[in-house]
């Protein structure tokens, strides 16, 4: 092939940053390939799609993934290999991120193995690069002829101090008190994610509005960069028509009423499931009674899709038409609650957060500094002191499945509850606090008893979070002129609705949120209803914790270690660590405690840790000593090392200094054997301290009263170390 020609065009973001998306350079194979570009910063994204479905494909396989090259940030991987591996959890939530923005925008029956991949090329550190991730997925598809229905965009919104800016800077954002990430297209919002330090649900959604105006901007661009393209950007492959047989999704049509009857029986998850699944397995019985075993073999995709749309289908009227749900609870209703703290034992901290047939067991771990978790990424590598593990088994579901490690599901989750609990964790706390969340029943809004079980946990340890954080699941159905907002929907409620989004907060405000909106022209208004009876679920949950444990406790558990933190001159870090670490290590071992050292600006930080106060003690009266400076003037307690004719040598808090005859005493002293030994405890002031020779000079005389006249000389001595 000859040269490729590339094709550009531009917009430019609020603050005056020009962003360029180019096509026809790179990957010219693909189906799609785009590089957009905002300073030095480079996304490469292509988008890949088989011509023709597999045979008995059932599902749209789409897969996104987002990949950092380090060489992009101009380093070599830290691994073993030295090389880019797996998907980060970092790279796994931008990946799921675009996924979801996407996903909904394939023509329903394509079944074309679909593949985006967006890779961080080039890259500065003030560039944020997730906010492009989705407009670069977008311009591939939207420069190629695969069948979508874009184009869209991301951008990220922050409140900086009280005003909302688009695509921040990584300085500026760092201050942000608002900090949400909005896909959408031309016309739709479709997905919100983010976090906030208790915001209103008003500034939650104006913040959205911003975000909105931003990317049509960005979507205007992507039409602009089609067009230029030309035929092969305008001419979407086309889609075969879904197949339909009336005659069985006649027969599926006719159990209508008993899918009905099923739904308002108000049953538990584990039987209304295998009440609906008795009804599938009657109209195959049926369907093989009348047509035979290879009729219903061949149309069984088609009993399986008509009875799962009749089944939404009912379900979704039956709230609308009654305004109730499937377990007979009001629109606006929360599922029973329960909670248990100091649960286990052992741990530092644990929670048992129920709702209806959601369960969490959650542990509390504090540690120190050397159990942070390293943060590695192309452009950052820094260290986090907050972890939030999340688990989902099999069995929580009453299903079989192998543990194969944390999927995305898992991650994103995880990453949800831990951006909402990370809003009120106190400041600089000197430990690690690491949440495991597991998940031991599930029947929807798993993600948001883990907040509901973080907290309690948090505050069963005794760290002094700001305020208790709740979570809640919340649903949307509409069918054009009437809308139904559900509180803490179900797992089988989870597919139904039209908008599914969790919001996480304190009585105060909001500290998370995750939106999937698919209405087509959300009112804002609408959606600032849904907001408000999420705020009335939140903080209806919120009292039924607090009902358990209204406050952190006083104090950490008596097994829980604890951290002391010493401030000293920068200059004596380098003694207390010692040659090779010598001095620390030793320290370490004698007293049974673990001691780490931090520069911060001019001064040396040091946080000593044990689950026992004398050994605290101990390292903390070795690390004074060290670091010990004398005063001139100050009054000082030590003990006698060495015995001279001309005087003596006292130790005290690691220094050494002479007290020399002439100042032991108002009266003349012939003898110092007379007046002192060697383990005598004596108390002086600090007269000189030689800067050159670091000698000290000590006088107990300063201290001592006036002598009386006419008394004996040698006596007075005698009596002044009495007195003493």
């Amino acid at each position: 092939m000859g040269l490729q020609i590339p094709i550009s065009t531009s917009f430019h973001l609020p603050d005056g940053r020009e962003v360029v998306i180019e096509t026809g350079k790179l990957a010219a194979q693909a189906d799609g390939s785009v590089v957009v570009r905002c300073g030095n910063t480079m996304m490469f994204a292509v988008a890949v799609s088989a011509t023709e479905a597999k045979e008995g494909q059932g599902f749209f396989p789409l897969s996104v993934d987002y990949q950092e090259k380090f060489a992009a940030a101009g380093r070599i991987p830290g691994n073993f290999f030295r090389r880019e591996s797996k998907l980060s959890d970092y790279e796994v939530l931008i990946s799921r991120l675009v996924d979801r923005a996407i996903r909904p925008l394939f023509p329903d029956g394509y079944m074309n193995e679909t593949q985006i991949i967006i890779n961080l090329i080039s890259g500065e550190k003030e560039t944020p690069p997730d906010a492009f991730a989705a407009i670069a997925a977008s311009a591939a598809m939207m420069v190629s002829n695969i069948p979508f229905a874009g184009p869209i965009s991301e951008v990220r919104v922050a409140r900086i101090d009280g005003k909302f800016v688009v695509n921040p800077g990584t300085t500026a954002l760092a201050s942000a008190d608002l900090d949400i990430i909005v896909a959408a297209t031309m016309q739709d919002v479709m997905m919100v994610e983010g976090e906030a330090k208790e915001c209103s649900e008003k500034d939650l959604v104006e913040a959205i509005k911003i975000a909105h105006d931003a990317i049509k901007v960005q979507c205007e661009a992507q039409i602009t960069l089609a067009k230029l393209v030309g035929e092969k950007a305008l001419n979407k492959r086309e889609v075969a028509p879904i197949p339909e047989n009336d005659e069985v999704k006649a027969k599926v049509e006719t159990y209508r009423d008993q899918l009905l009857a099923i739904s308002k029986s108000f049953l538990d998850k584990h039987t209304r499931s295998d009440s609906f699944k008795a009804v599938k397995a009657e109209i195959i019985a049926s369907l093989t009674e009348e047509k035979g075993e290879e009729y219903v073999k061949e149309n069984t995709k088609f009993v399986e899709r008509y009875y799962d749309k009749l089944k939404k289908d009912v379900v979704r009227k039956m709230v609308l038409d009654d305004s109730i749900r499937l377990d007979g609870r009001k629109l606006d209703e929360i599922r029973p609650i329960w909670c248990e703290v100091d649960y286990l034992p052992s741990t530092h901290g644990s929670a048992i957060f129920t709702r209806g047939e959601t369960q969490s067991l959650t542990s509390l771990t504090l540690g120190t500094k050397n159990d942070e978790v390293m943060m590695d990424s192309a452009l950052f590598m820094h260290y986090d002191k907050f972890i939030l593990h999340y688990n989902f088994p099999g069995f929580s579901v009453g299903e079989v499945k192998p543990n194969r490690g944390p999927g995305r599901r898992e991650v994103g989750h995880a990453n949800l509850a831990g951006r909402s609990l990370r809003q009120v964790l106190p400041e600089n706390t000197p430990y690690t606090i690491r949440i495991v969340s597991d998940i031991l029943e599930s029947n929807g809004s798993s993600s948001m008893a883990t907040v509901c079980a973080g907290t309690l946990a948090l505050m069963d340890g005794g760290v002094q979070i700001k305020a208790p954080v709740s979570g809640i699941a919340m649903g949307m159905i509409s069918d054009g002129s009437r809308i139904a907002i559900l509180s803490d929907i179900l797992g089988d409620e989870d597919a139904l609705g039209d908008m599914d989004f969790k919001v996480t907060g304190t009585h105060k405000g909001i500290t998370g949120c995750q939106m999937d909106i698919k209405i087509d022209g959300l009112p804002y208004d609408l959606l600032e209803k849904a907001l408000d009876q999420a705020r009335q679920g939140r903080i209806h949950i919120l009292e039924k914790m607090t009902e358990t444990l209204p406050a952190p406790r006083e104090d950490y558990k008596p097994h829980a270690p604890r951290i002391v933190e010493l401030i000293i001159d920068k200059s004596f870090i380098g003694a207390v660590i010692g040659p090779g670490g010598k001095v620390i290590q030793e320290m370490q071992a004698e007293t049974g405690t673990i001691i780490n050292i931090t520069e911060v600006g001019d001064k040396g930080v040091v946080n000593i840790a044990s689950s026992d106060k004398a050994s605290i003690e101990a390292a903390l009266d070795r690390i004074r000593r060290i670091t010990f400076v004398p005063v001139i003037g100050e009054v000082y307690t030590g003990v006698v090392k060495t015995v001279m004719p001309y005087g003596v040598f006292v130790d005290f808090a690691g220094k050494s200094g002479l007290l020399h005859v002439s100042e032991m005493s108002h009266s003349r002293i012939d003898n110092v054997e007379e007046v002192f030994k060697e383990g005598d405890e004596v108390k002086f002031k600090l007269i000189e301290l030689d800067k050159k020779t670091g000698k000290l000079r000590l006088s107990r005389k300063a201290i001592l009263p006036a002598p009386q006249r006419g008394g004996n000389n040698q006596r007075e001595g005698r009596n002044d170390r009495n007195e003493e």
